[in-house]
C-alpha cells in the first residue's frame, strides 16, 4: 500500500503502482476474512487506486 498520496503524485509511476496496489487488493479479497481492520485496508486500497486512475486520467 502507499502511504502518502497527494495531489503532487507523479503518474509516471502510475503503472507500477496500480498494478501493485491492485495485487494486494486481490489477496486482501482472496483471504476472505472480514473484521474491521482488513475491511478498512480493502477500502483504503480501493481509494488509493481511484484517485491514482482519477488523476492520471486512466480508464478502467
Amino acid at each position: 500500500m502507499i502511504d502518502n498520496l497527494e495531489s503532487s503524485y507523479n503518474c509516471a509511476s502510475a503503472g507500477d503502482d496500480l498494478h501493485q496496489l491492485k495485487q494486494e487488493l486481490a489477496s486482501l479479497r482472496a483471504q476472505g476474512t472480514q473484521t474491521q481492520e482488513h475491511q478498512e485496508t480493502i477500502n483504503r486500497l480501493e481509494n488509493q487506486i481511484s484517485f491514482i486512475m482519477n488523476k492520471c486520467g486512466i480508464n478502467h
